[in-house]
């Protein structure tokens, strides 16, 4: 009938050894980090006549989904309010173990005078009682892979909509990818 195929065990060792090695590539290959406001606490109002700066602690949740472990350097978020930068938020140089979540807190400060610049609108938004922020931060950092590092660039866009009189988080987007140097 046929030819008669002979087995080896060699070959069957392989066949599962190459099937192992193109699944951990593949599953191993770097996934965007998750990141969402949890909540915003005033922390202080400053004087700043004629405007009152406002202080206020960001609390973020992030997860690092991936094998590697995650070193990053200190950024500067952008707050976004009405297409002008209304104020900032410093995000401090730490770590991230493999495959865990992490609350970050965050302390950022909204510049009164720039608030004022858009008042009519704020006011609108009180009103409302929903207000929409946009936040970016470019964060550098490097990813640990056995014994080298990999330099990599994670790029995080949030649209976030809260109520201004109690700083509920009504609303998020957040999207982030990761880019290896």
């Amino acid at each position: 009938m046929g030819k008669k195929v002979k087995w080896s065990w060699t070959a069957a060792f392989a066949g599962a050894v190459s099937a192992t090695a193109v699944t951990t590539l593949l599953s191993a290959r770097p996934k965007d980090p998750i990141f969402k406001l949890i909540s915003i606490d005033f922390t202080s109002f400053k004087l700043n006549l004629p405007v009152l700066d406002t202080e206020l602690l960001l609390t973020v949740h992030v997860t690092n989904p991936n094998f590697t472990s995650i070193n990053y350097s200190a950024a500067t978020m952008s707050i976004i309010y009405d297409g002008s930068v209304l104020g900032s938020a410093q995000v401090a140089a730490d770590s991230q173990p493999a495959r865990s979540c992490k609350l970050l807190r965050l302390p950022a400060r909204l510049d009164g005078l720039q608030m004022a610049h858009h008042a009519a609108k704020f006011l609108g938004d009180v009103a409302a009682r929903e207000m929409v922020l946009d936040a970016e931060v470019n964060i550098e950092g490097a990813a640990r892979v056995l014994w080298w590092d990999h330099r990599c660039k994670i790029h995080v866009d949030s649209h976030v909509t809260v109520d201004p009189l109690f700083l509920d988080v009504v609303d998020q987007e957040n999207k982030s990818h990761v880019f290896l140097a």
